[in-house]
């Protein structure tokens, strides 16, 4: 069973979500950031300025520094599946002044404004809502093609016209009255989100919230493995059980623990400090490294004491497998996000490569964010990708 516990310190708040005792995903919010995590939120944005060489503009949404939209994010959302043999002109697509309905995709650091789009999603546990589309995709993860089957065709038969969805793992043997129930709850959402849009003046404007991060962890995860959610904070703990009455989800305990250093209490402090470190100790005596840029993570796979029992291949064999399960628990756990290169100890045989490359898809199933493993390169560095689940403040 999942535990979720928050501890609040002053200007600092840690989240940890513990299963069996064990630490499984961790991020920590200072509410003194001068970055506020805006992603996922929805604004009336005005056009400020449109850069042509770019094929880009930057948008007033009322936050410290204006945001980023390129045209691909301003023109209607098609499949990826349809190649786009020329994008129009961005001066074609908007003018200044112009009023827009974007959400934050990425957020804001010291040297960029946020990330931007028209392309708007709304999460909801089993169902993205996707509107002003037609787009009806589901989740990778859900491989029964009869089941498939029936959530697209429920999917289909309810949505309202001119509107898309991702259809979630978590939809997977869930009744057809649930998905329609949340299909419908979604969607008034984004009727108030348009209507608000639509009447408001031309002035930036916070039209939608997104979740925070205990109310995405209890969206992203199944209902019947959260046992509590646990703090030391009056309000934290009324905002939890809010969500609780909001997601409908009364199985969840809340728990308040006043003046209790939750983390020391459930014995959390080693578990924390091991995700600061760049070195990570594998049971056989390997070990990894996490080097972070701005560009890509790099992740180095190393040999360190082990000397094997049998044929260096299969001494090869066995410090990437155990690195790959490794490496699939870290990244959820650092919430890793963009470009991740692993560097593996270099196999011989196609085999043992398909092997790792397999293993690696079935542990990155336990992780809740989306990632897309493209495979080995000529360079025999494995390339993979993954959407963080949380912007940091820090």
């Amino acid at each position: 069973m999942i535990d979720i516990l928050i501890d609040k310190k002053q200007d600092e708040k840690i989240i940890a979500v513990v299963e069996n005792g064990k630490l499984i995903e961790f991020y920590e919010d200072n509410t003194n950031s001068k970055h506020k995590r805006n992603e996922g939120n929805i604004y009336t944005g005005i056009i400020k300025d449109i850069i042509p060489g770019m094929q880009a503009a930057f948008i007033d949404i009322g936050t410290e520094k204006n945001s980023f939209i390129h045209v691909r994010d301003v023109i209607p959302q098609i499949d990826e599946k349809i190649e786009i043999k020329e994008e129009p002109k961005i001066k074609d697509v908007i003018k200044i002044n112009q009023k827009l309905l974007v959400q934050v995709q990425k957020d804001s650091n010291d040297k960029k404004g946020a990330r931007t789009t028209t392309h708007i999603k709304l999460t909801g546990k089993y169902i993205v809502l996707l509107p002003q589309t037609t787009i009806v995709t589901i989740s990778q993860k859900i491989e029964n093609d009869a089941e498939k089957q029936r959530l697209i065709k429920i999917v289909k038969d309810n949505l309202p016209p001119n509107t898309g969805c991702i259809i979630r793992t978590s939809a997977e043997k869930q009744k057809e009255e649930t998905i329609i129930k949340e299909i419908k709850i979604i969607n008034q959402q984004w009727e108030e989100i348009y209507n608000n849009f639509k009447k408001g003046d031309n002035q930036p404007q916070l039209l939608y919230e997104s979740p925070n991060i205990v109310e995405k962890i209890i969206i992203d995860l199944p209902n019947e493995k959260i046992n509590s959610i646990i703090t030391n904070n009056n309000q934290d703990y009324e905002n939890i059980k809010n969500i609780i009455n909001k997601r409908n989800v009364q199985n969840i305990k809340a728990i308040l623990e006043e003046k209790e250093d939750i983390i020391k209490k459930y014995d959390l402090e080693y578990q924390i400090e091991k995700t600061k470190q760049r070195k990570v100790w594998l049971n056989c005596g390997g070990f990894i490294t996490i080097d972070s840029t701005e560009a890509l993570v790099a992740i180095d796979v190393n040999s360190g004491k082990y000397i094997g029992k049998s044929t260096l291949e299969d001494t090869i064999y066995k410090v990437n497998y155990e690195a790959t399960i490794e490496i699939a628990k870290q990244l959820r756990l650092r919430d890793i996000g963009g470009i991740i290169i692993i560097d593996y100890i270099d196999m011989k045989t196609q085999e043992n490569k398909d092997k790792i490359e397999k293993l690696l898809k079935e542990e990155l199933k336990q992780d809740r964010a989306k990632t897309q493993v493209e495979g080995f390169t000529k360079l025999n560095l494995m390339e993979l990708t993954r959407k963080h689940i949380c912007a940091h403040n820090s």
